[in-house]
């Protein structure tokens, strides 16, 4: 029987007139939706990372309802499909282990189902990533919605933020400055609200680059969650994709060289976090665009941080959106940055910024009177690093910028807490902390640990910060002299796997310099006597440490890497 030639991708499975076409929509019929719904109209994906156990993301399912109205409106289909939902509070070891497994299944539910465009609800730290690196493997129209920040932390009389906050009370408590109680009391203070955390962490970070990048709506990181606007574009956002679809306004138009130097040097202007460099990396290389650590350093390194908000400030999520929100800061950085790149609703980003209005100058300040100068992720390289390690200078102490000391060294993370708080530990606040098997495959998985707390006996002393060294990540919403993502990684054999106590270490984040001061010849020894982790035996971590990068690039297994399209797939039937 002849078949129907497809208008558009989801035409191959319901513009039939055969057997298959019968299978197909018959089955969808069985929910109750009537003929006119298989007429042509473009098929909508809704890939929802809703899970109870991802608090940030547990509204989705009330946001995606907001969707659906503007994709009828449209004159859409809306179809909802769940994906893998990575929490960062509650999924161990770490969810940055199941960030590359989460972009699978959102690739290939877009590739394998009827669906002509896509609309991405994501919120918490790894679903921002992992649902644009799926998205951009398949290259479809594809619109992004946040979930939005909770509200301000309240705790007697002061906004407390989270995490940065869980940060500073800890050490507290370990210094014998506040009570158990107390903390305990705290709990239920800071996270008052639906949403994502309200610093200026991964989540609102990696949704302020959805906004820079041009995958959003404008306004899109900063709208509280609990705000009824935050709906309103989730409704507009639904009817948006349907004509982007009409349009064939594809990932590749948005996605460019030049989008991706827009938001290196957005994250710079509102303090970021140093999560963005691995997970942008990662989606430059599912979408095919050339990018590299060096970048990070080249382009942002010497921007300014305009955006007054903790960790490396006062302000919360809350605050930066009643200011005005990223359109402000792009508007105040705009002669840095492409304003021809194209953007979801079919405007430029020089369009989308102009006449954006400040409305809190404590909040966001101008370009020529910043909050803190050249604040952008530096870029460290030496004998240390020779693939690179990164700082936020933003959240650093400026007098541990250029600092030599020597090196405390903590094997992994169980022996890092096992001797931490031991009195009899060998360390002071001139010391370096070093953090060894943290890594891509050395977790597995990257963990959030690199910004070690301090021993209790140098928190007595009023010091809060050292220089930490690992090849970790940390939390956005964390703090410190802290250099992260150290490359190689100490399970894969780099240097970092070599270093013992007693090591003299030079940091100069001026210099851009990262040095072991032990001689090649001692180093060469050293490798000698090291071997490699066992490799775990089975399942998704077998699978995951033969085939992860190094952190410097991206950290996505090596055999996703590329674009490749979403074809119509093969007759099953």
């Amino acid at each position: 029987m002849a078949t129907k030639k497809p208008a558009l991708r989801s035409q191959a499975w319901f513009g039939r007139t055969d057997r298959d076409g019968f299978v197909h929509r018959s089955w969808m019929k069985g929910q109750g939706y009537p003929e006119d719904m298989f007429d042509g109209r473009p098929i909508i994906g809704i890939c929802n990372t809703w899970s109870e156990l991802t608090p940030c993301n547990g509204h989705f399912r009330e946001l995606a309802e907001f969707v659906k109205r503007g994709v009828y409106e449209a004159g859409g289909f809306p179809l909802e499909f769940p994906v893998m939902s990575l929490g960062e509070t509650q999924l161990r070891p770490t969810a940055m282990l199941f960030r590359n497994l989460a972009s699978m299944d959102v690739e290939e539910s877009i590739r394998g189902n009827p669906i002509d465009g896509v609309v991405l609800l994501m919120g918490c730290d790894k679903t921002t990533p992992a649902l644009l690196m799926g998205a951009s493997s398949c290259d479809l129209p594809t619109i992004g919605i946040s979930g939005g920040p909770m509200l301000n932390g309240k705790f007697r009389g002061q906004d407390i933020g989270s995490g940065t906050g869980v940060w500073q009370m800890s050490e507290a408590v370990r210094a014998g400055e506040m009570s158990q109680a107390d903390f305990t009391a705290a709990e239920s203070c800071m996270h008052r609200s639906k949403g994502s955390c309200m610093t200026m962490g991964t989540a609102s970070t990696m949704a302020s680059m959805v906004e820079a990048l041009g995958m959003a709506l404008p306004e899109n990181a900063a709208i509280p969650a609990v705000d009824a606007r935050r709906h309103r574009l989730a409704q507009m956002s639904g009817r948006r994709i349907v004509e982007m679809v009409r349009e064939d306004l594809r990932m590749s138009k948005i996605l460019t060289r030049q989008a991706f130097e827009n938001a290196i040097r957005t994250n710079a202007a509102i303090g970021g976090s140093t999560n963005a460099v691995i997970h942008l990396l990662a989606v430059a290389g599912r979408i095919g665009i050339e990018l590299n650590l060096q970048d990070w350093d080249r382009l942002g390194a010497e921007v300014p941080c305009l955006v007054d908000l903790q960790p490396s400030g006062r302000h919360l999520m809350e605050d930066f959106f009643y200011a005005g929100g990223v359109p402000v800061v792009m508007n105040r950085i705009q002669h840095l940055l492409h304003r021809d790149a194209m953007t979801v609703n079919g405007r430029t980003i020089g369009q989308n910024i102009e006449g954006a209005r400040c409305w809190n100058e404590q909040v966001i300040r101008t370009y020529d009177q910043p909050f803190k100068p050249a604040a952008g992720i530096a870029v460290l390289r030496g004998n240390l690093a020779p693939d690179g390690a990164v700082i936020k200078p933003s959240a650093a102490s400026p007098h541990l910028l250029k600092h030599r000391g020597r090196a405390v060294v903590f094997d992994n993370i169980e022996d890092f807490h096992a001797r931490i708080d031991d009195e009899s530990l060998d360390i002071d606040e001139h010391c370096v902390m070093v953090l060894k098997n943290c890594g891509p495959r050395g977790y597995p998985g990257m963990a959030e640990v690199g910004n070690m707390p301090l021993p209790p006996k140098v928190l007595r002393k009023g010091i809060t910060d050292m220089v930490r060294i690992s090849d970790a990540r940390m939390s956005g919403t964390a703090y410190g002299t802290v250099v992260l993502h150290t490359s190689p990684e100490a399970a894969a054999g780099g240097p970092l796997a070599l270093v013992r106590d007693g090591d003299m270490i030079e940091l100069d984040v001026p210099g851009r310099r990262l040095h072991l001061e032990v001689s090649d010849e001692e180093l060469a020894q050293r490798r000698a006597q090291w071997a490699p982790p066992g490799p775990p035996q089975r399942g998704w971590y077998k699978l995951y440490v033969e085939h992860v990068q190094q952190a410097h690039l991206g950290a996505d297994l090596d055999f996703l890497v590329g674009s490749s399209g979403a074809p119509v797939p093969r007759d099953s039937h």
